[in-house]
């Protein structure tokens, strides 16, 4: 039996096309079927069923292409359903999981493991990427083929850099036979070992050991340098450095195959959230000074910055309440993904339909996934929101297991209402 839905009364943002403009969509058996100002108008069967907007933002659901989900192994943290329900109340309707897991994810079975139970839990889909090299060692380089048709979506040893330059260079190679992706964690460890924080004055005077931001900028600009011989595709994560983003944007200049993102802790916080030793602004790699944390939106604006990434790290008490320098880095925030990105609209500075696209389309396009635009033939894969509605962050009603974010209390605008997979209503009020 076929299922229709008609969403009226929207404000549709197609950040692939442009489109901003009140009109209306029709869902057809999970996918878009058609949009336009007034499709109600042209005689719609009995059997739709209408959503009302009341005239809210209806999007593509966010894709978020960096995420942790403790699953298999530290499910006390976060779990695959904990992740997607906490996913679906932020308006994201597609993640990608590191591969960080215990066991880590470097076999077909693991992969095929995530898939299945996706689809057994029903919410956001879950994709994986698939371990680099095995056991997350940076030694041996994983079977990319076996594991790309197994359905991971790219190769990284996630929160650990590939250090050494000639297993990076053989892992770009390989991945070029099959035209696949690899993703860095740019930091290089020689640089940053020991490091608690960004190196700078508010380090010194804490008595932290710092990292310096040229841990990050050596490892891209050592990176670019291989992409330039072996022609692969690259991606550096959560870029917060000048320097990192100035090689990444002379690279795409010399048109490279390079790709990077950052997350809302980088261009929403600064050092100072640090503050007096506030181990829930520890974050790989650390908060960074206020010039790095404009660059970072700069970066945004000229769209160097492909993607916003929430780099959602759950990390439970035993492993924050402790002194700065031995707690774990990590912040969770697939709740907070969309209204920390929209004070980049609400302060002036990026177009709503670039937010957007940081946060959907460029992530479908970088990991080759369905969705991230308003086309028929598309995944009805939708979020609804309130762009304006004021709220403050609550983290103790977080749906992540874990609460460890420095956000508490901070007022924000823009609401999800309601969150649409393949057409089904997963958050909202016929969840």
């Amino acid at each position: 039996m076929t299922e229709r839905i008609l969403f009226t009364n929207a404000r549709l943002l197609d950040p692939a096309s442009g489109l901003d403009r009140a009109g209306e969509l029709l869902a057809e058996n999970g996918m878009i079927a058609a949009l336009g100002p007034d499709l109600a108008r042209d005689g719609l069967d009995e059997d739709v069923h209408i959503v009302d907007c009341a005239g809210c933002c209806l999007a593509p659901g966010l894709i978020d292409m960096r995420v942790q989900l403790r699953e298999p192994g530290d499910e006390h943290q976060e779990t695959l359903a904990t992740g997607a329900e906490a996913a679906v109340t932020g308006g994201i309707t597609t993640m990608a999981m590191l591969p960080n897991t215990a066991p880590p994810i470097d076999d077909h079975a693991l992969v095929e493991f995530v898939g299945r139970r996706s689809r057994e839990i029903g919410r956001a889909a879950i994709r994986t990427y698939a371990a680099a090299t095995k056991r997350l060692e940076g030694r041996e380089l994983t079977e990319y083929g076996l594991l790309a048709e197994a359905g991971a979506v790219a190769f990284t040893d996630g929160v650990r850099a590939v250090a050494d330059a000639l297993v990076m260079r053989r892992a770009l190679s390989y991945a070029r036979t099959f035209d696949l992706l690899v993703v860095q964690h740019p930091e290089e460890p020689s640089l940053s070992a020991g490091g608690t924080m960004n190196a700078g004055e508010i380090a010194t005077r804490l008595g932290l050991s710092g990292i310096t931001p040229a841990a990050e900028t050596i490892m891209v600009e050592r990176d670019i340098r291989l992409v330039e011989i072996t022609d692969g595709r690259y991606h550096a994560a959560h870029v917060s450095t000048a320097g990192a983003i100035d090689a990444i944007r002379r690279a795409k200049a010399r048109g490279l195959r390079v790709s990077c993102d950052t997350a809302p802790h980088y261009f929403a916080l600064n050092e100072t959230a640090v503050g007096e030793y506030r181990t829930f602004a520890k974050v790989s790699p650390p908060l960074r000074s206020e010039d790095d944390r404009r660059a970072v939106i700069e970066g945004l604006k000229d769209g160097v910055i492909d993607a916003i990434a929430s780099d959602h790290a759950p990390q439970d008490q035993e492993s924050k309440r402790l002194p700065f320098a031995s707690a774990e880095p990590g912040i969770v925030g697939l709740e907070t993904l969309l209204p920390l990105s929209l004070e980049l609209y609400h302060n002036g500075s990026l177009p709503l339909l670039q937010v957007m696209r940081a946060l959907s389309q460029r992530a479908a396009e970088i990991l080759r996934l369905p969705g991230g635009r308003l086309k028929p033939g598309a995944p009805a894969d939708l979020v609804i929101f309130d762009l304006d509605r004021p709220w403050r962050i609550d983290v103790a009603a977080l749906h992540s297991k874990c609460k460890n974010a420095p956000y508490d209390g901070r007022p924000v605008q823009g609401k999800v209402t309601r969150t649409v997979v393949g057409g089904r209503t997963v958050f909202g009020l016929d969840a």
